[in-house]
């Protein structure tokens, strides 16, 4: 369903995020973002001059590069237009990132690594929506079949117990208590208490009602 017709009004401002998911020949994932900011208006700017209507005040890139146990082999991240020649001093930081495993508290890690003046605003960004589509990615059955995962070992980890997927308890549907997660990874799965009275326990019932 739509948004509601809007009141009278005019557009300043435009951004445009791309991301996308590739398997390279090698056997690693590349996970890409583009973003692009104009504006409806032409602008005087102390360090570009005249910036017309529609031209790029952002136009950066990042690719993460991935293996299958989600950790970060590579990173290259871009500069084709940014407001400040400065800006583009920061880029070896997010070398930084080469290492980490994307998965619970990653915003966090990425925070740390390139955060504040470490690094670019919108670049730094850029990685919780690419951490993601790194998930989008990998979890479909297709790309499952290129990294040779049989049907039968989905979600399992060594020893046969499930890993914990990367969505847990990150939004509604993916609550620990959610009847999704006691179907599809039943190992962290847990049950809402009703047997006692009580505001907590009642939230927890209609929470299992509506997610039903």
């Amino acid at each position: 369903m739509p948004l509601s017709p809007p009141k009278a009004r005019q557009r300043l401002h435009t951004r445009k995020i791309d991301l996308a998911g590739y398997y390279r020949d090698d056997g690693l994932w590349d996970i890409e973002a583009h973003i692009v900011d104009t504006k409806t208006y032409t602008y005087e700017s102390k360090w570009r001059g005249t910036v017309a209507s529609g031209y790029p005040v952002h136009d950066m890139s990042v690719r993460m590069t991935i293996d299958r146990d989600l950790v970060v082999q590579e990173v290259e991240a871009v500069m084709d237009v940014q407001p400040y020649t400065i800006c583009s001093n920061v880029l070896e930081n997010f070398q930084r990132l080469v290492g980490l495993k994307v998965g619970g508290g990653w915003n966090r890690r990425v925070r740390e690594a390139v955060g504040g003046v470490d690094g670019c605003t919108h670049i730094t960004e850029l990685f919780g929506p690419l951490a993601t589509v790194t998930f989008q990615t990998l979890s479909a059955e297709y790309a499952k079949q290129l990294m040779g995962i049989e049907e039968k070992e989905e979600g399992q980890a060594s020893g046969g117990k499930q890993q914990s997927p990367f969505m847990l308890n990150g939004c509604y549907t993916w609550s620990s208590q959610s009847p999704v997660v006691e179907k599809d990874y039943p190992d962290f799965y847990q049950a809402p208490d009703v047997k006692t009275s009580g505001d907590a326990d009642v939230k927890a019932l209609r929470f299992k009602e509506k997610a039903q």
